[in-house]
């Protein structure tokens, strides 16, 4: 069984458009799946939407992304799980290929990803970039991540202590207990955090969130816990 394990935290303007690629995938695949849309006390229709199409919903209050993911695990019944962001589109090909690697001896792993358009011109270097790179360095993208459930055992799931770079963590946890592979299949995730911050603002919080001591707070990391600002291209 496939259990689908999407954080969201006020993501009523996407959620509906993540859900539908998400249940037209496990559709088409014809996979034996759970849905369930882990709520990090949202204050809009996040969950509510989710509700009404058909996914099952888990009310946290953590706001932290490991803590949020692994509420959805601990809730979920698959021996197969996969982590999608709420702001991410999967492709039916991209989940057949993530079970199949499962199924025949991965641990875990990731795949390609692009981000959604418009882009602005200078991260679109990064955007072509960072499959190869994450395949080269066996790193899965929050966005997409998946593992079996003895491996997510095995490693004690998603690290609580880290508000940043939990992915790469998890990723290398993972790759300790057996086969970790990034899938040449994609999906497409949200860029609006570089159209809605600047370059000054996205490299400060990049920085705040190294590793170490700066992966283990909440403060300075406005891309990922501040108010979200509104997608230059809503208005």
């Amino acid at each position: 069984m496939l259990s689908i394990v999407v954080p969201a935290y006020n993501e009523e303007r996407l959620i509906a458009r993540t859900l539908a690629a998400i249940f037209d995938a496990i559709a088409r695949l014809g996979v034996a799946s759970e849905v369930i849309v882990v709520d990090d006390g949202s204050t809009d229709r996040t969950a509510a939407i989710a509700r009404e199409l058909g996914a099952s919903v888990v009310s946290v209050e953590k706001r932290q992304i490991s803590a949020t993911r692994n509420a959805g695990a601990r809730a979920s019944s698959g021996d197969m799980l996969l982590f999608v962001d709420a702001d991410t589109t999967v492709t039916s090909e991209a989940v057949r290929a993530a079970c199949e690697a499962m199924r025949n001896g991965a641990a875990g792993g990731g795949s390609a990803f692009r981000f959604d358009r418009p882009l602005p011109v200078s991260w679109r270097l990064i955007d072509t970039l960072g499959v190869p790179l994450y395949r080269i360095i066996k790193m899965a993208s929050g966005c997409f991540l998946f593992c079996t459930r003895q491996a997510f055992e095995a490693t004690g799931g998603f690290d609580e202590s880290m508000y940043a770079g939990e992915e790469g963590r998890m990723s290398r946890a993972l790759g300790r207990v057996g086969r970790f592979v990034v899938l040449r299949e994609s999906v497409t995730t949200s860029g609006r955090k570089m159209r809605a911050y600047s370059k000054r603002e996205i490299f400060a919080d990049t920085l705040r969130s190294r590793p170490g001591k700066g992966q283990r707070t909440r403060r300075g990391k406005d891309l990922w816990y501040g108010e979200r600002r509104p997608d230059p291209i809503d208005s």
